[in-house]
């Protein structure tokens, strides 16, 4: 039997990040002041923009690109293989991206899969987003769609 412990490794990282053992990551990018919670998992090619905070248990896997002043609540989940074919991806050069832009906040156990969000954006807990979201706004569901617009967008992750 093999046994792993957590750890940070292969990570770069700006100033001022904080992370919270036990946690795992590894060949990903962090920028300054990013908070990351324990339980958390973020994978090699993943990047997290400044200021923005992981809380705990969320899973981030490859190819998944955070923007700035986000926040990504308890056990959100990041997908990159979708099974199409009814099986896992035969390779990682089949697995797709994610791009959160800039303050996004994403409530606990959301599942993200391989889409784009952009700028001023909240997902509501325990939505599942399918489909590129294009305007800014509040989403919820499974599968998420917009529920209405923000008051004041320019507030949403001061």
């Amino acid at each position: 039997m093999k046994t792993f412990q957590s750890q940070i490794k292969d990570v770069i990282y700006g100033n001022n990040v904080c992370v919270i053992m036990p946690s795992n990551l590894y060949g990903c990018t962090l920028g300054n002041n990013v908070f990351v919670g324990p339980f958390v998992e973020i994978q090699r090619d993943a990047c997290i923009g400044e200021n923005t905070r992981i809380q705990s248990h969320s899973f981030i896997c490859s190819l998944v690109s955070i923007g700035k002043d986000c926040f990504i609540g308890h056990g959100v989940m990041f997908v990159n293989d979708l099974f199409e074919n009814g099986y896992l991806a035969p390779n990682e050069q089949s697995w797709k991206k994610t791009i959160i832009a800039n303050r996004v906040y994403i409530g606990s156990n959301a599942t993200i899969l391989p889409i784009s969000i952009c700028d001023d954006v909240v997902i509501g807990a325990g939505s599942v987003v399918t489909k590129d979201i294009i305007k800014p706004g509040i989403y919820a569901g499974n599968p998420a769609k917009k529920l209405r617009d923000l008051k004041n967008k320019n507030s949403v992750c001061k």
